[in-house]
């Protein structure tokens, strides 16, 4: 993507989608939060957006997203950090410290270390269950038939809120295909909800798909190439 126009003017433009998306599904379109994935673009972009009004960032990496909190300090009261990405175990200690929300919790194990390293007065992390809606070999996120017991697992532990699901859906061509797996996921978030469970959060979509994904009752969709370009990876 062309950096000749502004970040400023890509999340303008995320926000439009956002809105049509919610008009089209008749929803309002506050009921849609907007997560800036901010992976591999540099803090002084995270800046950039945030004086633009974006609060909420996501980062896939412990070690860059606890560099880029550390360089944005100055913003931290009014900067919403998300992790979002795979976490293995020796890194849960970094992020139950600096984040504010994990979108990932794929196994008990994840979540056990994170609530126990969560420091004392600190609000509860807020955390998500990451489903592999689409059952594919090569993403993360717990069995469609097992994402009960772990969420229920979850909500019992001291430190942590449950807030709700994330997906990472296989990538589809039109629109109807992309709805399939939103669905899926939705329709076991309401399911979990219906058992008792007190969540509020539907994290799918991303710049792809966000419109499949309001359709389908998204409460809040991570997007990043359309705010901030076309990514080269390192990592």
């Amino acid at each position: 993507m062309p950096r000749a126009m502004s970040i400023a003017q890509h999340l303008e433009e995320v926000r439009q989608r956002i809105a049509k998306a919610a008009h089209d599904a008749s929803r309002d379109a506050s009921s849609v939060k907007l997560l800036a994935v901010s992976k591999t673009f540099p803090a002084s972009d995270v800046r950039a957006a945030f004086d633009a009004g974006q609060r909420a960032f996501g980062e896939n990496y412990v070690q860059e997203g606890i560099a880029k909190i550390a360089e944005l300090a100055d913003l931290r009261g009014d900067i919403e950090w998300h992790f979002i990405g795979p976490l293995q175990s020796n890194k849960t200690k970094l992020v139950a410290e600096q984040f504010d929300w994990v979108h990932s919790i794929d196994r008990l194990k994840i979540a056990e270390r994170l609530a126990s390293q969560r420091p004392e007065g600190s609000r509860a992390l807020n955390v998500c269950v990451q489903v592999n809606v689409s059952g594919e070999a090569s993403k993360s996120g717990v069995e469609p038939e097992q994402a009960a017991a772990l969420a229920h697992a979850v909500a019992a532990l001291p430190g942590l809120r449950l807030r709700g699901l994330m997906a990472i859906p296989e990538p589809a061509g039109t629109l109807d295909a992309q709805r399939v797996p939103h669905a899926r996921l939705r329709k076991l978030f309401d399911a979990l909800r219906a058992d008792g469970l007190d969540l509020d959060t539907l994290s799918m979509g991303m710049s792809a798909d966000l419109e499949a994904a309001v359709l389908e009752g998204a409460t809040m969709v991570r997007i990043g190439t359309a705010i901030f370009g076309a990514r080269t990876y390192t990592h």
